[in-house]
């Protein structure tokens, strides 16, 4: 009988990677993903994920090579292979799912135009074979009537049924190794959740590997085997999931583990007051796309919503994608029209009040966007991006201007880098302009639409201990939108759950988190991934 122990599938050595003027990116990185395996790729961002990854297909850009090492993919050195033999394994082989597929899928062609394209590059299947293929691999992957998907573009879906289509796309070939690069990250959780349950029931059906990127340690523990942990290009720990997470040896992975979301119980209760903004039976719609032929249909976004928002209180909306929640923001911000109830700001209604008392309002508004790089002018310097609001208060002088900039920037730890544009700074740097921009003119309401969604733990926790710190000393009140129970546990008051344009439940964020009553909201809890290990 033989003892020996298969090769694995994907077996990297000793990999190093470096810019073009030999800058280390990657030190020596060694790893081994097994065939039908599971294995998690953790750490913050800029720890050398993707690229580990995306050498592994010959994908890395031109900036960048490997130096040393190899990547041997079922016994053959990828990085010496020829270019045509790149290409037989890229795809057929090696599949790869990248994080945002809006930005993957082509906006041109249609969904079975993109699917059919790659299958019949790598077999020789008629344009009919190739469709029905295609078609039963949407089927799969629970794409409603997949007919009429392959018929549609890109842009008319959602994020997550985008994301099923690309998984479909790869997986129609059949790969050994499907990399997933943070597949779910901008995805609320239950879509998170849908997502990748049906990539794993693919993966297994197919016997194909998995090579999951994540900085999410709940997915991990959720969905791997085993997790490899690199911090800033340096393989740091690995090993079987249960032993890294529940025992971690290294400083850094308890670093990444204490940032997953844990409930703040030392808020304490407000005082009684009278409400800083109120909603009434709030209604916004939207007309969609009409032509010669008919007529726009409307969809009712917002139905009838009630909200108040006391002085100093954090009010978190939650909700899947689609629920209504940045609607119903921008809404009570005046920045969508309504088509039924009102909004009123310490006691005055916004639809009947004058336009001295309406600009009153806008100034004592604030909205801190779910992406900061597009939210930010990149021509602008932080300290004028930050300081621009004071130009709508009463008139400073510019050493004035530029003290409020200076004290804003050290509160919000970025002082020194007033000079530098947004390109120059890291996703939670500029998250943190965001947020002091929204600030600096001590607003008495900000609404925060998803400011940490696309951030990785370590940087999320940092985000959201900065909005609880700067909300304490400030004192406003606020609309935090979020799909996450998990992150508004951290610095919310009160809890109201939306599905569908309505509010299903509300109430205290202790009461929601362990007592929900709705099954909506008991299902956002499932989902949110949590370290507990399936046994």
């Amino acid at each position: 009988m033989s003892t020996e122990t298969p090769h694995p599938l994907l077996s990297v050595r000793n990999l190093r990677v470096a810019t073009s003027n030999g800058h280390p990116v990657l030190h020596d990185i060694s790893f081994d993903v097994e065939a039908g395996s599971i294995v998690a790729l953790v750490g913050e961002s800029g720890s050398g994920k993707t690229v580990a990854a995306r050498a592994a297909m010959r994908l890395l850009p031109k900036a960048i090579s490997p130096v040393a090492g190899e990547i041997l993919f079922e016994g053959r050195n990828v990085l010496k292979m020829s270019d045509l033999e790149v290409r037989q394994v890229r795809g057929a082989k090696i599949g790869m799912v990248f994080q945002e597929p809006m930005v993957s899928l082509n906006p041109a062609m249609t969904i079975g135009a993109q699917l059919v394209e790659g299958l019949r590059l790598h077999e020789r299947l008629s344009i009919e074979a190739a469709f029905a293929r295609a078609t039963e691999m949407l089927e799969r992957v629970k794409i409603p009537n997949p007919v009429s998907c392959l018929a549609a573009f890109p842009h008319q879906f959602s994020g997550g049924m985008r994301q099923r289509i690309m998984l479909a796309s790869v997986m129609l070939l059949r790969p050994k190794l499907l990399i997933a690069d943070e597949p779910t990250t901008a995805l609320d959780t239950l879509t998170q959740r849908e997502v990748l349950e049906v990539m794993v029931d693919l993966t297994r059906t197919f016997g194909t590997a998995v090579l999951l990127i994540t900085h999410n340690l709940g997915l991990v523990a959720q969905y791997a085997k085993k997790v490899i942990v690199l911090e800033r290009g340096r393989l740091i720990e690995a090993g079987p999931v249960d032993d890294v997470l529940h025992h971690p040896k290294e400083q850094y992975t308890r670093t990444l583990i204490d940032a997953l979301p844990k409930r703040d119980h030392s808020r304490k209760p407000l005082p009684e007051a009278a409400p800083l903004v109120e909603a009434r039976n709030v209604e916004v719609t939207f007309s969609g796309a009409g032509n010669m032929f008919s007529t726009a249909e409307k969809k009712l976004a917002v139905r009838g919503v009630s909200l108040d928002v006391r002085p100093g209180e954090v009010v978190a909306v939650v909700g899947g994608s689609g629920s209504g929640k940045t609607t119903l923001g921008r809404a009570m911000l005046g920045l969508l029209p309504l088509s039924g109830g009102d909004v009123s700001f310490r006691g005055k209604s916004m639809a009947t009040t004058d336009r001295a008392a309406l600009r009153d309002y806008r100034l004592q508004c604030q909205l801190v966007f779910q992406d900061p790089y597009s939210s930010l002018d990149p021509r602008q310097k932080i300290a004028d991006i930050i300081g621009e609001p004071l130009a709508h208060g009463p008139k400073l002088s510019r050493a004035e201007k530029a003290e409020r900039v200076g004290a804003m920037l050290a509160e919000v730890g970025l002082t020194g880098l007033g000079d530098r544009f947004p390109h120059a700074l890291s996703g939670g740097q500029r998250q943190r302009v965001a947020i002091a921009r929204a600030v600096i003119r001590n607003p008495a309401f900000v609404v925060a639409d998803e400011p940490v969604s696309a951030l990785d733990m370590t940087i999320q926790k940092q985000v959201l201990d900065l909005f609880r710190k700067l909300q304490e000393n400030h004192g406003f009140a606020c609309l935090f939108i979020s799909h996450d129970l998990g992150a508004v546990s951290r610095v919310a008051d009160r809890i109201v759950v939306m599905q569908q344009g309505l509010i299903i439940e509300e109430g205290s964020v202790d009461r929601i988190l362990d007592h929900p009553q709705h099954i909506y909201t008991q299902a956002l809890l499932e989902a949110t991934p949590t370290l507990a290990v399936a046994a």
